[in-house]
């Protein structure tokens, strides 16, 4: 990868100065201390985003549901509550596969899971399920691969310059809110192939090249010209290649512990054969991943607590004010 120089700023201003909120997240685990970095990671989001959370138990297909699962989950929303006064729900054991995980995040604003490989046709035809999951949920879906006992310091933010990529740093900047940002572009250089392919000159490659430069150039002016102010320190990066591959390689080489990717809807087929950015990403990368699906209209704070409790409105559990904290 070849990178255009680097910039750094600080964004501020009413697009960064308010915080993303995330009111209703979703955990699906299945109880081990593996996937207790999933647990982990969004119960430290829900406390300092003050979400409601909703657990979801959900053993790896193939394995048999656990005995003691319901009182297990039942523990675990009870020690939540009362550590981090945070307002907690489990899902029915019943609803504890993929399609019932699906079903569960309509009306989430992020659904959390860990990173899970699974060996079947199915896997390798529809693709894993975390891509199945990313490929019908309609809130972003945040992959755990590393212990979510600590803030996220570096968040790399892969961008087209589409119009959702704005809204990309926009959540970027609001899950952390002093990380620092890199707002990534990788210059996808098929085109120079297809003219190389046809015999075109050296000097029409070369303008064609410089020519994608500078558009990259201007949409990352453009971008982050839209924020006027920011406590996050940003920094813009472009890269030639790939995108998918390139941001991979870029958050290796920075050692970001988070990348942000946008996903277009698509469907099996088309991953299995062409893939996407977020596919390359969940595939070759060692970080998480937050994965964001086109934009939806925002939760308000009722809707968010009737999407935890069900449509009476009706908590499952005793609430307790925000930032309380048991003694």
């Amino acid at each position: 990868m070849r990178a255009s120089n680097p910039g750094e700023r600080k964004l501020a201003g009413p697009g960064f100065s308010r915080q993303t909120q995330f009111t209703a997240i979703l955990v699906a685990t299945d109880l081990s201390a593996q996937e207790n970095l999933a647990l982990q990671r969004a119960w430290r989001l829900a406390d300092a985003q003050r979400a409601a959370l909703k657990l979801m138990y959900m053993p790896p297909a193939g394995q048999p549901v656990a005995r003691d699962a319901a009182v297990r989950l039942a523990r675990l929303a009870r020690h939540l509550e009362d550590t981090f006064a945070l307002r907690v729900k489990t899902v029915p054991l019943q609803s504890h596969r993929l399609e019932d995980l699906v079903a569960q995040s309509r009306g989430m604003d992020l659904v959390v899971l860990p990173h899970r490989r699974e060996r079947s046709t199915a896997a390798f035809f529809r693709g894993q399920p975390v891509l199945r999951l990313v490929r019908n949920a309609s809130c972003p879906v945040l992959v755990t691969r590393q212990a979510g006992g600590q803030h996220y310091g570096r968040i790399l933010v892969a961008v087209d310059f589409s119009p959702e990529s704005e809204r990309l740093v926009r959540i970027a900047a609001g899950l952390e809110a002093h990380a620092e940002l890199e707002v990534f572009h990788a210059i996808d250089t098929l085109g120079e192939a297809r003219l190389r392919a046809a015999e075109a000159r050296e000097e029409a490659v070369r303008t064609y090249r410089e020519r994608c430069l500078r558009d990259a150039q201007k949409g990352m002016l453009t971008l982050t010209d839209s924020f006027d102010a920011r406590r996050n320190r940003v920094s813009t990066l472009i890269g030639r290649g790939d995108p998918g591959r390139q941001a991979v390689v870029q958050q290796e080489r920075s050692g970001a512990d988070l990348v942000v990717v946008g996903k277009r809807r698509s469907s099996a087929w088309q991953d299995f054969f062409s893939g996407s950015v977020a596919h390359r990403v969940l595939s070759w990368g060692s970080s998480d991943v937050l994965v964001v699906p086109p934009a939806r209209e925002p939760a308000t704070g009722p809707i968010a607590a009737r999407r935890i409790h069900g449509a009476d409105g009706a908590a499952a559990l005793e609430m307790r004010p925000a930032g309380r904290r048991a003694s």
